[in-house]
């Protein structure tokens, strides 16, 4: 069955392994909506907001389009998190990054509940790894206990810290308008 959504999604379950996954990615769906975001964050910044104080994130099928959209962006992003989600294109990411990965240091929270039952846990350690080894810098992953598809408390406050400090208020300012 085909879910429709930032990209399609041809499987998706308990079932399916890390490679499998991979290999079934709809390539021409990521890159469009990865173009999508592109062009949100340039109206941004056209607006007057520095890329530095922009975060992309989100959860489940958005927090791996936020992922794979904010690591591969073409200039340095104030930090990139996904929630219950996993790295899209793994096994190619490497062939869309911009030569001088600007990104490469920008702070990037993942987290993740233990019985995820959509996205599977280990979808997400896998991710983590992989985008340790090709040299992310400033990555922090956290695991939820008893937490499945869905989002806690605690992960709710540990991405409310995140985000504090990836994006901290500016000189005068007393937040950052969170």
């Amino acid at each position: 069955m085909t879910m429709p959504g930032w990209y399609d999604l041809a499987k998706l379950g308990r079932d399916l392994d890390f490679e499998e996954s991979v290999r079934t990615q709809d390539e021409p769906g990521i890159l469009r909506s990865r173009e999508y975001f592109n062009t949100l964050i340039k109206e941004q910044v056209e607006q007057g907001i520095k890329p530095s104080r922009i975060v992309l994130g989100g959860f489940s099928q958005g927090g791996a389009m936020s992922l794979f959209a904010g690591v591969t962006h073409p200039e340095k992003l104030g930090g990139v998190f996904g929630l219950s989600c996993y790295l899209l294109l793994s096994d190619r990411i490497k062939n869309y990054l911009p030569e001088d990965w600007p990104n490469k240091k920008t702070p990037v929270f993942m987290g993740h509940g233990e019985d995820d039952d959509v996205v599977k846990y280990d979808f997400g350690t896998m991710s983590a790894k992989l985008l340790r080894e090709m040299g992310l810098e400033d990555l922090k992953f956290n695991s939820y206990p008893d937490l499945g598809h869905s989002a806690d408390p605690a992960e709710i406050e540990d991405l409310e810290k995140f985000l504090s400090k990836a994006i901290p208020p500016e000189e005068g300012q007393t937040s950052a308008g969170l």
